[in-house]
């Protein structure tokens, strides 16, 4: 397959979650970069670095809803927050093995929400998000 999305990030608390879903991604073979990350500070302060341009933008964040100190609404709190040159065309997709139906419902009344998957990671997962947001 082409590449057809240059970066990624993962945010999630889980190494080991982190480390299977960045395997899928490489594995896809449509993903140029992929970087991973353990805390909604630690994409932050990643996305702090894009905007210093010491770091690649993503064109795409996979975001687990359930982490400690900063879950995963919380991070959109403060990603909505951002500079919109920043985060326009950012696709933020939740990735989450919460079956809580207001999970669901709450990430389809956030703005800065493009989906809701549930884990885990998987290539026809992967093809079905670029299919249906790039």
């Amino acid at each position: 397959m082409n590449t057809l999305i240059n970066c990624v990030l993962l945010i999630d608390d889980d190494k080991a979650t982190n480390f299977f879903n960045k395997r899928v991604v490489d594995k896809h073979g449509g993903f140029c970069e992929v970087t991973t990350v353990q805390s909604g500070k630690e994409a932050l302060e990643y996305l702090d670095a894009v905007q210093g341009k010491t770091k690649t933008k993503p064109d795409l964040i996979f975001l687990d809803i359930n982490m400690p100190a900063m879950n995963g609404w919380e991070f959109l709190v403060e990603f909505e927050k951002l500079n919109r040159e920043l985060t326009n065309g950012i696709r933020v997709v939740l990735l989450s093995t919460s079956s809580n139906p207001d999970d669901v419902k709450a990430s389809m009344q956030n703005h800065s929400v493009d989906d809701f998957i549930n884990k885990p990671l998987s290539i026809p997962l992967l093809n079905d998000v670029i299919k249906n947001h790039f």
